[in-house]
Parts: C-alpha cells; sequence; structure tokens
C-alpha cells in the first residue's frame, strides 16, 4: 500500500501541520482521530487495515491529520474560549490547507471529499461537511460526540458557536451554503452499548433534519460499544457503498 506523508508549518494551529496519506487512486477521504489522536492513529489501531481493500483497488484514498483541537480539548490546561479558538482555526486550516493538498494530490481543483471520525473524530466529520459543502460531500460520524458544551464550563463564546453544527445550524439562513448542503449527506452511525450516547446522534439528525440536510441515523444495537472493534465493523461497510 503507497503511504505518503506531509508536513509544515501553519500560523492556523499551535503546532506543525502533519498530513499522512494511503493509497495511490480512488474518491478522497479524510478521516479524523478521536480526541486524543494523531494522523498515524488509524493505522495504528487497524482501521486503515480494515480499508486495505477498497485502498488497494484504486477505490479510496485516505487522509489523516492529527486531532489538534480534541487533544486542546481533553488536556484540560487551557481556558474554554483558547480551545474554542484553537478549535475555530482547526477547521480554517482543513479548509484553507489540507482542503487544497487533497485536491493537488488527487490533480482535481474541484473533486468532492468525504469525512469519517469517530467519537470527536465524529464531531470533526460533521463540522467540516456542514461548513463547507462545496469541499465535502459526505460525512460518516461513527459513535459520534456532538456536544461539547460541558467543555466550555457554562462560558459561551462566538468561536465555539460556529464550530458546532449542533448550534450554528438552526440559525444558518437561506442561502449557497444551505442550498448546497441540501444535496449532501451525514449518515450517524452508533451503538447502544457501553460507552455509547446514541441520544446525540438524534439530536444531531432533528437538527439537520429541520433544515432539510439529508441524514440518517444507523443504531446498531445493544452489544456494540463505544470502541474499536465497532469502528472496525463500521467503516469499511459503509465506505463499500460510496466508493
Amino acid at each position: 500500500m503507497r503511504r505518503d506523508a506531509w508536513e509544515w508549518h501553519t500560523h492556523r494551529l499551535p503546532g506543525r501541520a502533519r498530513v499522512v496519506r494511503w493509497g495511490h487512486w480512488g474518491r478522497p477521504l479524510l478521516l479524523f482521530p478521536t480526541a486524543g489522536g494523531d494522523c498515524e492513529e488509524a493505522e495504528r489501531q487497524g482501521l486503515i487495515g480494515t480499508l486495505s481493500g477498497l485502498i488497494d483497488a484504486g477505490r479510496l484514498k485516505v487522509y489523516s491529520i492529527d486531532s489538534v483541537a480534541g487533544q486542546h480539548w481533553i488536556s484540560k490546561q487551557h481556558s474554554p474560549e483558547y480551545c474554542s479558538r484553537v478549535q475555530n482555526l482547526y477547521d480554517a486550516f482543513v479548509r484553507e490547507e489540507v482542503v487544497p493538498l487533497i485536491r493537488s494530490d488527487c490533480a482535481s481543483h474541484d473533486v468532492g471529499i468525504l469525512a469519517a471520525g469517530a467519537s470527536i473524530g465524529a464531531f470533526n466529520a460533521l463540522a467540516v461537511l456542514c461548513r463547507h459543502p462545496d469541499a465535502f460531500h459526505w460525512a460518516l460520524g461513527m459513535s459520534g460526540t456532538y456536544e461539547l458544551t460541558h467543555y466550555l464550563h457554562g462560558r459561551w463564546n462566538e468561536d465555539f458557536y460556529y464550530s458546532s453544527p449542533l448550534h450554528f445550524l438552526p440559525g444558518l439562513g437561506e442561502g449557497w451554503q444551505l442550498d448546497t448542503l441540501r444535496q449532501r449527506f451525514a449518515l450517524l452511525a452508533t451503538g447502544s452499548g457501553r460507552w455509547e450516547d446514541p441520544g446525540e446522534s438524534w439530536r444531531l439528525a432533528d437538527v439537520l433534519g429541520a433544515k432539510g440536510i439529508p441524514n440518517r441515523v444507523d443504531d446498531w444495537g445493544p452489544g456494540v460499544d463505544h470502541d474499536w472493534p465497532t469502528w472496525h465493523r463500521m467503516l469499511p461497510q459503509y465506505l463499500a457503498g460510496v466508493t
């Protein structure tokens, strides 16, 4: 399997930017890590291995980046305002730096990108779809953690509002962004087992549905936990249907 990596300095992140790509051809997927993860987490945890059939067949190219914003949220070393600012800048980094890199690597200036992630990675996957439907055409959230307000400790701020689909979508007015979102699709997969909260997926689905954004919640039921074995089963199954 072909594997390449990029690293550069960016003013948008409090650290160097890193991207890893697996594959040689196919539909591009930006796979977000979990909260504490990095750009190589998917490989270490075996997710890339589960996708090897799609990757080797030239149906899929997988890109991943560090979970910079997630790492800040869970570190408990920074203020809610600073973490919210990093979250918003992380989104700008994806749109202004990662998307152009992916499109250049795919030799297409307008290729539609897939997004996926688990836990807080699901939050980021859905956020980039909702904020940038011009670049992202489909998103898969697995065991999604979409409600991050508990990290704010009551200190609401604008950076957080515009970062969180649960909060900015209800106020999103008619225009190109919403029109384009109505041509996209969000798939929210969850279990009902240990450490799962299907209610978060249903709440986001309600927000998406109220705006006419196509979406579906798949609850895999009891015994399906918020853990890597679940995501190993989910990810290749759903991607096989869109690549």
